[in-house]
């Protein structure tokens, strides 16, 4: 009687062991990488940003949106809008390989000059609360100084990345340093002073991280400064803002009343707030309540607690972008996480400085947070970049 061998069986039960613990493995594998992504944190920061906007812009506009359009929802709708074209706009730039934006940062960057020109012509450009910034109609409208932030930390970047500066002298920094200043001449011609700060921020970060020698940053700085201080000090409003500064309670009907009355929310505030909506700095007492002075709201409603909410997540931002900076695949990628970390950082802070009347006031939003449709875009597009370089492999790997 003929005998089956049990050998083919036993490779057979083998050969599907093997496949059933190779799949197990492939799926442990892929679940941990999910969970090992490194541009998830970016990306829950910002989520928790944009939540903390809208809730707070909600209710930090909701009596002037009643009072002035018939709906209290008028700039939530706006805003909400402005977050989700945002979060498309982050998906693309976190799916797009941040490589891909190099081709395009010199036509990219005359481009927004040629935009920022435009703004400046009567008619073309604009005008609200005495200054020209926008470009556009009815609510069709957007600030082409937020786009020049993210092209000129492009461009910059490129140009360091591919010249570094200490082995090939000071010619990149005048470079860098020429279209830094062509820009600033236009948006401070609008007149946009805070962004103007922002943009140089950005800018003297990206040299700092590019290898540029002290003595000329030292050098650049200087003169940046004292440019800076003139510019202040010829126009009369910049002049009292600046003045005012020092002691705004001395000028609390004039130039310092808006620092006043945000440092009168915050303190009201105390530990724990108000309460969610029951601001009343909100009721016609503080100006710019829902857009540049919005932080003032969040300690006033939300107490010390939110205040120091909002502040630990612009901390978890920097942190997590030095970390995409440090561990990036090339010199590009780090120069252009270094500069848009410095550019959302930079900005959230200068803003807060201002609100707790630490700086003097100088206009710009808390990014993710105020409202602003076209800062909203570009920043949450910025954050998308930096989640595509935190992405990419560090550089030990790479190597």
């Amino acid at each position: 009687m003929a005998t089956i061998s049990p050998a083919p069986f036993v490779r057979l039960k083998a050969h599907n062991e093997d496949d059933t613990v190779k799949t197990e493995r492939e799926i442990l594998g892929a679940a941990g990488k999910a969970r090992r992504d490194p541009g998830r944190p970016l990306i829950i920061v910002v989520a928790a940003l944009c939540v903390v906007g809208l809730v707070m812009v909600m209710s930090a506009s909701s009596v002037d949106a009643m009072r002035n359009y018939g709906s209290s929802w008028h700039f939530f709708t706006r805003q909400a809008i402005a977050v989700i074209l945002g979060a498309i706009a982050l998906f693309v730039t976190a799916r797009v390989d941040y490589h891909f934006w190099r081709k395009f940062v010199v036509p990219g960057l005359l481009g927004v000059m040629f935009l920022l020109f435009l703004v400046l012509i009567p008619g073309i450009g604009q005008t609200a609360y005495g200054a020209r910034r926008w470009l556009g109609a009815g609510p069709l409208q957007f600030q082409p100084s937020e786009l020049a932030k993210l092209a000129l930390i492009l461009f910059s970047a490129d140009i360091l990345a591919r010249h570094p500066p200490s082995r090939e002298g000071p010619t990149p920094l005048y470079v860098v340093g020429g279209a830094t200043f062509f820009i600033t001449i236009l948006v401070m011609a609008q007149p946009d002073m805070g962004t103007t700060l922002v943009i140089v921020g950005s800018v003297l970060a990206v040299l700092v991280l590019g290898g540029t020698p002290w003595r000329l940053l030292f050098t650049g700085f200087m003169t940046t400064a004292v440019f800076g201080a003139l510019v202040a000090l010829i126009e009369p409003y910049r002049r009292e803002r600046l003045l005012s500064f020092t002691d705004p309670f001395e000028s609390a009907s004039g130039s310092g009343y808006q620092v006043v009355q945000s440092l009168v929310g915050l303190g009201s505030g105390g530990i724990r707030g108000v309460g969610l909506g029951a601001s009343r700095a909100k009721w016609g007492f503080l100006p710019n309540a829902h857009t540049d002075f919005i932080f003032a709201i969040i300690g006033e409603e939300l107490g010390l607690f939110g205040a120091i909410g909002v502040v630990g997540l612009f901390v978890a931002l920097a942190v997590y972008g030095i970390r995409a900076a440090t561990r990036a695949p090339d010199a590009y990628g780090a120069l252009v996480a270094g500069g848009i970390t410095a550019w959302l950082v930079g900005q959230g802070a200068l803003n807060m400085a201002t609100v707790v009347g630490a700086l003097p006031v100088t206009g710009v939003p808390l990014p993710f947070v105020s409202l602003g449709g076209t800062s909203t875009l570009f920043c949450m597009a910025a954050a998308g970049v930096l989640v595509n370089i935190a992405r990419q492999r560090p550089v030990a790997e790479s190597r």
